[in-house]
């Protein structure tokens, strides 16, 4: 079988019968299915299938498990292991967006939260929005930044996710429109070979309201991907990238595997694979790890 139907569910969540009504739809327009092969006992499977372009297969298994707390993801068999991990952080491999968290620290997370909402739904332009939110925080002290990475949790699967690809030769870099202050502790704490970001400017111990340029938004994202891919000698059909904001569009659309994690509906919609229902784990299902393989839980 050249094509592989990867269905996960929260941990426990997956059963045989959801397995076979994916199957059933897949056989009922046409495809020829194989046995369904599982990859962690009630969470992930893969079931083969040939005969459908995966866009066809995707559409007939999610209709026939509507309702059901399931992600789909239907691609091409060969190539499914990527070489590099390209990941947005806020919302993605933390829980959290932090500027929003940070402006809790000076009062006004309601009013920051929600241009925030607005941008990574792709109704604003990132960088303003950006220099928008930053401007908000003016005279904060420095060391609000300190109590909100205290707080920061990871998002669940997040250290399986880069320690497993990392144990299996890929690379592994977060790219985000965030703060350089967070992505490198996140980077640290993860695992991550190398992290972009942006940098938030401050003077005598408080935060100037000013951002570094250039700053890292939406073309930044996908020119990191293709950069890093030619320095790793591969192709983007190796790669994989996940994010959940309109600003990570661009490089889920061009990678080989691109997931909206998440996402908001904008990214959700334009998105070839998402994922609504697990957590990171979700990404080492669909390149055909199984949990018995999995590093750094």
């Amino acid at each position: 079988m050249d094509h592989v139907l990867t269905l996960i569910a929260p941990r426990g969540g997956l059963s045989a019968a959801m397995i076979h009504a994916a199957r059933d739809a897949l056989a009922a327009i046409g495809a020829a299915t194989g046995t369904p092969d599982w990859l962690a006992p009630e969470e992930a499977a893969d079931l083969p299938f040939s005969g459908l372009a995966p866009d066809q297969a995707d559409a007939a298994a999610r209709a026939a498990l509507a309702g059901e707390a399931a992600d789909i993801i239907a691609q091409v068999a060969a190539g499914r292991r990527k070489r590099l991990l390209i990941a947005d952080m806020d919302s993605t491999i933390v829980t959290t967006e932090t500027l929003d968290e940070l402006a809790g620290q000076a009062g006004i997370k309601d009013r920051i939260a929600a241009i925030t909402k607005r941008a990574m739904n792709g109704e604003l332009d990132f960088e303003g929005a950006l220099r928008e939110r930053v401007g908000m925080l003016e005279g904060l002290p420095v060391e609000a930044m300190q109590r909100t990475w205290e707080e920061t949790e990871l998002m669940p699967g997040a250290r399986e996710l880069v320690a497993t690809m990392r144990a299996n030769g890929a690379r592994c870099a977060l790219v985000s429109g965030g703060f350089t202050f967070f992505t490198g502790r996140v980077a640290a704490l993860v695992g991550f070979h190398e992290h972009h970001s942006n940098t938030l400017l401050e003077a005598d111990g408080r935060l100037t309201g000013h951002v570094a340029d250039p700053i890292l938004g939406r073309n930044a994202k996908l020119v990191t991907l293709k950069r890093l891919a030619a320095v790793e000698g591969i192709g983007l059909g190796a790669t994989l990238a996940v994010g959940d904001g309109a600003n990570d569009l661009d490089m889920i659309q061009a990678a080989g595997l691109g997931v909206a994690y998440r996402a908001k509906p904008v990214v959700a919609a334009a998105a070839r694979a998402r994922v609504d229902h697990g957590d990171l784990r979700a990404l080492l299902f669909a390149q055909g790890y199984r949990a018995a393989e999995f590093a750094g839980g």
